[in-house]
């Protein structure tokens, strides 16, 4: 890995590797059309990631609970902040009824961070992955969840719910924690995912480069993910934004991305996405199918 070439790129502009084209297609505007209607709040839209029209054409979406505002003030993620109102009991069933006139294959359900509460959001959480799991007895389930601040019992609430995958996100090396998700733990992170693997859960996590990271700490994360049998990873380009977050420092050229894919599957994680426009739920459903098998 000491061969891997210094990932800077000189370029202030967007470069053309991270340009992408409008959503179309018939399929992207069904499921448009059906989440507006249905009032479904996604991270797709809410975080504006830019691979919405690959994933909606393809069927998958990322849909997330718990409220539109965050505890944390992650100083890269669109997500607002802001006052939290109480949880939804009605929440579960509403989304499970919601997902089954969607027809989809897999789902990716994640959250913002409710610090607020005692159980950090677990009982709903766990309670609409039953519901879903009740009402749509073939769609397979991720549940990308917050870090519960590591707490043991909080995590195995979600475990006892069984979702096909437990994905959550380290987000960025650890040197770098503190400037990016300020209220946040590398070491939350890492419990979080090492209690669900322990738990024979299928983990999964992503990272974003661009941030300032030093490439003996991205080998050094990557390690840190495989030692706690982290078998899903996804790496991608952090894009800033809005003028409020932090800025970009580097963007990184596709050739870098492909040998930190390589470095990680010599390492034994079972499956890798990494390029510019990698986000953590980038066709996760492809992502799953290579550890759960083909799914109907």
């Amino acid at each position: 890995m000491n061969q891997i070439k210094s990932s800077v790129s000189h370029h202030r502009r967007l470069p053309d590797w991270l340009k992408t084209s409008l959503p179309k297609g018939n399929d992207y505007f069904r499921l448009k059309s059906l989440v507006e209607k249905h009032g479904l709040n996604t991270v797709c839209e809410s975080a504006s990631c830019p691979n919405v029209g690959d994933c909606w054409s393809a069927g998958t979406l990322t849909l997330m609970i718990l409220g539109e505002t965050c505890t944390r003030s992650c100083r890269f993620c669109d997500v607002p902040t802001g006052s939290m109102k109480p949880p939804r009991l009605e929440e579960p069933i509403e989304i499970a009824e919601m997902l089954s006139k969607l027809n989809l294959k897999y789902i990716v359900i994640t959250s913002v961070d409710r610090d607020d509460l005692p159980d950090g959001g677990s009982d709903i959480w766990a309670k609409t992955i039953h519901q879903v799991k009740k009402m749509n007895p073939c769609m397979k389930i991720e549940a990308l969840i917050p870090d519960f601040k590591g707490e043991d019992i909080l995590i195995n609430k979600i475990c006892q719910a069984h979702p096909d995958v437990i994905a959550h996100n380290i987000e960025t090396v650890e040197s770098l924690q503190s400037i990016v998700r300020p209220q946040c733990r590398y070491s939350w992170s890492l419990n979080a995912l090492d209690i669900a693997s322990k738990k024979n859960m299928i983990t999964k996590s992503s990272f974003m480069l661009g941030l300032g990271e030093r490439k003996n700490e991205v080998i050094t994360t990557m390690r840190h993910l495989a030692e706690i049998n982290c078998q899903i990873l996804s790496i991608g380009q952090y894009l800033k934004p809005s003028n409020k977050h932090l800025e970009v420092v580097e963007y990184v050229d596709p050739t870098i991305f492909d040998e930190y894919k390589a470095f990680g599957l010599s390492l034994g994680i079972k499956h890798i996405e990494a390029g510019p426009l990698v986000r953590s739920s980038y066709r996760a459903d492809r992502q799953a199918k290579s550890l759960l098998g083909s799914f109907s």
